[in-house]
């Protein structure tokens, strides 16, 4: 069995796809970087998993619904121990898609995705992977 750690060039831990999707289920927030008035425009929401697909809830006339609609978005979410000197970071890019249909937004309701911020997100959008990456930080490399 082969447990060696890819610290990559930059000396963090190269996660692989599922590692990432697993510490993205341990965190409620994310942010989704999408494009507004030709520059990028960064946006904290919170999110669920739905498989590996990304779903957040969405005001129907939001900038980010008008912005993010079948467009490439990148989302990240993290965590990181400020004392202990570690933390990981996960970025997923792909197409973001607003979900249509009755029965789709039944299903992703039983997730109980809480918006912190204000105002009425009866919408979801959903961001299809194509790209998963992650690093983690690493204050010792463990033994093997």
């Amino acid at each position: 069995m082969n447990t060696s750690i890819d610290l990559g060039s930059t000396g963090l831990e190269v996660l692989g796809r599922d590692e990432c999707l697993a510490l993205m289920k341990t965190v409620p927030v994310g942010r989704i970087v999408f494009t507004e008035g030709a520059l990028p425009a960064i946006q904290p929401v919170n999110f669920a998993l739905d498989g590996d697909s990304v779903v957040i809830r969405i005001g129907i006339g939001s900038k980010l619904a008008l912005a993010a609609k079948s467009a490439v978005v990148a989302f990240e979410c993290d965590e990181f121990d400020e004392q202990g000197m570690t933390g990981w970071s996960v970025v997923l890019i792909g197409r973001a898609e607003a979900v249509g249909g009755e029965n789709e937004k039944r299903r992703l309701a039983d997730l109980r995705i809480t918006p912190w911020a204000l105002g009425s997100r009866a919408h979801y959008l959903r961001i299809v992977p194509e790209i998963v990456r992650g690093r983690r930080i690493l204050t010792h490399v463990p033994a093997v």
